[in-house]
């Protein structure tokens, strides 16, 4: 696949004024996917100021999860002041949960309440709005958001010209030290830990060819949208690149890098509770990618696993070396004992 790279001095004003000519045949939905946690944190903030000067989206849907009645209102009040005027779905409100439920009995059930559910019924509410041919997607809770992140974001799929269906966002994840444990100890090895034992899988080359499977900036032709299938859960990254991986040909998927760097809020690993932070996002992920190898006729039996889970601790460990190296040339800190734990 292609890989657009950040290069010189991009110019965000350049980029700005190409896409509102793109946008005249292309117009964009920005889907932003939130917890009720996240309104009005620094990381939202920021966002939504700097989504007040982008003047090419033709529509804003926000899905926030997690609220009460009263939470609901405060995150009305909240995006009330946005020159986008957002779209609001209120996910835990009674009106939504009748809609799930009626789509639960027609066997549409679209899962528990997760972070795929929620971009899944946003995506839904663009398509049934009719008035965007793209959507762009990002997490709430960046923290190093700019505008320019979002015109590199929506650039490659809404010039038409490129021949792009799907782009995904890549940025470099560090601070003082590195980030993105989740990518660095546990996707990385495990996807190449198959590949050792499987072979050179189409699906496991392509997964291991992008910089970061696991950011949540995407864009997406609206056309893949309607055939693609999403995880409720955590896995929802995985899964739409596995899902794209399905729907679509190499030839019209690319990443991009969005920034010189990225933070964003970090989640507790959660070693004794396999139901939250960086545990339950891990076991997420390891299912979709079973659940897709398995799918592409590879059988996943118990041999199987007992090879994979020594190789991974191999490839992890060997993992674990390499970016203690680029910590140390980077002058980064790096916790190898607490890296090992991970």
């Amino acid at each position: 696949m292609a890989t657009l790279h950040r290069l010189g001095e991009p110019g965000v004003e350049r980029l700005e004024a190409q896409l509102r000519n793109f946008v005249k045949g292309m117009p964009i939905a920005l889907v932003l996917p939130c917890h009720i946690s996240e309104i009005g944190t620094p990381a939202l903030r920021g966002i939504l100021r700097e989504l007040e000067e982008v003047d090419y989206l033709k529509q804003v849907v926000v899905g926030i999860d997690g609220a009460t009645p009263g939470e609901w209102r405060k995150a009305r009040q909240f995006f009330s002041k946005s020159r986008h005027k957002p779209v609001l779905l209120w996910n835990d409100g009674p009106r939504m949960k009748r809609l799930i439920r009626k789509l639960a009995a027609a066997d549409l059930d679209p899962g528990q309440r997760g972070k795929g559910r929620n971009m899944w019924l946003c995506y839904g509410y663009v398509l049934a709005a009719g008035q965007a041919k793209v959507i762009a997607a990002h997490d709430c809770d960046i923290l190093t958001y700019g505008r320019e992140l979002l015109a590199r974001l929506c650039y490659p799929v809404a010039n038409d010209s490129l021949g792009f269906d799907f782009c995904k966002g890549y940025t470099a994840r560090f601070t003082h030290k590195l980030n993105g444990r989740v990518m660095r100890l546990m996707f990385t090895p495990l996807v190449r830990s198959l590949e050792s034992i499987i072979g050179t899988h189409p699906f496991l080359i392509y997964m291991d060819t992008f910089r970061y499977p696991l950011s949540g900036e995407i864009c997406v032709d609206l056309d893949v949208v309607r055939r693609t299938r999403m995880p409720s859960d955590w896995g929802v990254e995985v899964g739409m690149l596995a899902e794209v991986f399905r729907v679509t040909s190499p030839k019209a998927i690319c990443q991009v890098e969005l920034a010189d760097r990225f933070d964003h809020k970090h989640q507790e690993l959660s070693p004794r509770d396999a139901n939250k932070g960086l545990n339950k996002m891990a076991i997420d992920i390891a299912r979709c990618i079973f659940r897709t190898v398995a799918a592409e006729g590879i059988r996943m039996d118990s041999g199987l696993f007992d090879t994979l889970l020594s190789a991974y601790l191999r490839k992890a460990e060997d993992t674990i070396r390499f970016y203690h190296a680029d910590a140390e040339i980077n002058g980064l800190a790096f916790d190898r004992h607490q890296e090992e734990l991970a």
